[in-house]
């Protein structure tokens, strides 16, 4: 039992909420019952510890049996110390490190993919981890993240998530010039989610064709540099009074519609 919430192992857990802690050690952190379920089914081989209270574990018996099937020592500790590790102010009892795994570009363009979304600096983590788990839901083949935007493996990310991190291939700091040119060369048209793009009903026709999803910052969308690799923009329709979207539920309508029109015939 882990008592001691200022003891070595317990900083060096905590530490991994910050950027430098998880560019320093390439892991990160994972908080809660469904995150570490999700790790366990899904990537097991990437998580390295899991530290839990006795009454989380007795309440999520399934994240205990699924720690051992993959042959992880399960670390009890007290209330104090795992509140010490956690990022969230309530935690939920559970906690585990993980080690980073993303996908190489070459890797998620190989197989032919039709739906991917692409990031360029989305700096909000909820909106991040939100768009991730669209893509998830909508069966995109991957999600592309260029250097500008936030780390996938920051906390608030990966709980935004809900698991989804561990379902689709992530690929991290790419140039944006460089994705667009080698996801064109795969036969993926780039699509770019833009306020000033052409009328979205009229080209829905050609989302059913393997389509990328370009979206970018939630303040300033995309600049015009970056508006320029993409072969074409589109607005989503405003019909009612809200001045706008918020990026991620922009994001979700983009790509289901374009899994909509993907799976039509």
């Amino acid at each position: 039992m882990l008592e001691n919430p200022r003891s070595p192992r317990v900083r060096a857990v905590a530490k991994l909420s910050k950027r430098a802690a998880r560019q320093e050690t390439g892991l990160f952190l994972l908080e809660g019952p469904q995150a570490a379920r999700e790790a366990l089914a899904w990537a097991p081989e990437t998580v390295l510890e899991l530290y839990a209270t006795p009454t989380a574990l007795e309440k999520h018996g399934d994240v205990r049996e699924a720690a051992e099937a993959a042959g992880l020592d399960l670390q009890y500790t007290t209330e104090a110390v795992l509140d010490a590790m956690a990022d969230t102010v309530t935690p939920q009892g559970i906690v585990a490190v993980a080690r980073q795994s993303p996908t190489a570009l070459k890797d998620v363009l190989a197989p032919g993919p039709r739906l991917i979304a692409i990031c360029e600096e989305v700096r909000d983590p909820g909106n991040l981890g939100t768009i991730i788990r669209a893509a998830d839901a909508a069966g995109a083949d991957a999600v592309i993240l260029t250097g500008r935007t936030v780390d996938p493996y920051n906390p608030k990310v990966v709980r935004s998530t809900t698991g989804s991190l561990f379902h689709l291939p992530v690929v991290v700091d790419v140039e944006l010039a460089d994705v667009v040119g080698r996801v064109r060369e795969a036969g993926v048209r780039v699509v770019a989610a833009d306020v000033d793009g052409g009328d979205f009903l009229a080209s829905r026709d050609v989302l059913a064709e393997p389509t990328a999803w370009l979206f970018g910052n939630e303040a300033r969308g995309l600049d015009d540099a970056a508006l320029a690799h993409a072969d074409l923009a589109l607005r989503l329709p405003i019909y009612g009074r809200a001045e706008s979207l918020n990026l991620a539920t922009a994001a979700s309508v983009c790509l289901y519609e374009t899994a909509f029109a993907q799976r039509a015939g």
